[in-house]
């Protein structure tokens, strides 16, 4: 007795190309990479946040998220500047302006 089988259409598409698929993983792994670098300076900007704005921890990322698109300015960029006020740095103005926008929106707060 024979089974009839579904035929494996697999040999019919071609795959992605090993050199394209190669690369997106190289790709997402330098993401990941700067991810995970960029992490502590992104927490510490989020504890100053909440500090400042008197926000939770989800607040304080939703912060950092819109003063870095409304300043054009990759978050981790924004937050390892934010980080640097506490070593004597201003904010650049773009950053400054947006923070403080946020800010006043949601609690009348000024940034630092």
């Amino acid at each position: 007795m024979t089974l009839n089988r579904p035929a494996d259409n697999a040999g019919d598409q071609p795959g992605p190309r090993p050199d394209a698929e190669l690369e997106r993983l190289r790709t997402e792994v330098a993401q990941l990479r700067q991810a995970l670098a960029s992490r502590p300076v992104i927490d510490q900007a989020r504890g100053m946040i909440m500090a400042i704005g008197r926000c939770t921890p989800e607040q304080a990322w939703d912060v950092l998220v819109v003063v870095s698109q409304h300043s054009n300015v990759k978050l981790h960029t924004v937050a390892r500047q934010l980080v640097d006020t506490t070593a004597g740095h201003r904010l650049p103005p773009p950053i400054r302006r947006a923070l403080g926008q946020v800010l006043r929106a949601r609690h009348g707060t000024r940034p630092p």
